[in-house]
């Protein structure tokens, strides 16, 4: 018999754009999903039930934004209600991960593979939704 799949989406949370990665099935090597464009947590929402409904996660992991002296502030409370949100359309393990870092580690990432940033702040929100995740997966 076939072991269970252990795929796990991850999500770094704006409230206009939302970076996605997901897992290999094993549940150990992390890669870049895509990033949406929202404009409303409702449209968010929508987007990630049709999005977990292809990919059926055994869990989902948030990036979650703890300040840099370990207090949890106003980001952390939005995303705490977006999580209420998630659990409403998805069943299983929803993981909060410290996000810190992230976004400044992807952008390292692009401008490494000599690239700009630019107006392409969507690909650091994927690559921080990488980062994230494989935080999750190596923890």
């Amino acid at each position: 018999m076939a072991e269970a799949s252990r795929t796990f989406l991850a999500i770094d949370y704006g409230t206009r754009r939302i970076g996605l990665a997901k897992s290999d099935p094993s549940g150990t090597i992390a890669s870049v999903l895509e990033t949406l464009q929202v404009k409303s947590d409702d449209e968010a929402i929508g987007k990630l039930k049709h999005i977990i409904s292809e990919i059926q996660p055994s869990a989902l992991v948030i990036g979650y934004p703890v300040n840099a002296d370990e207090t949890m502030g106003e980001a952390c409370r939005k995303v705490d209600a977006f999580v209420v949100r998630l659990a409403k359309i998805f069943d299983g393990p929803i993981h909060k991960v410290d996000e810190y870092g992230t976004s400044e580690e992807a952008a390292d990432i692009v401008h490494a593979h000599g690239k700009k940033i630019g107006k392409k702040k969507a690909r650091i929100d994927r690559l921080a939704a990488v980062i994230i995740l494989q935080r999750f997966l190596d923890g």
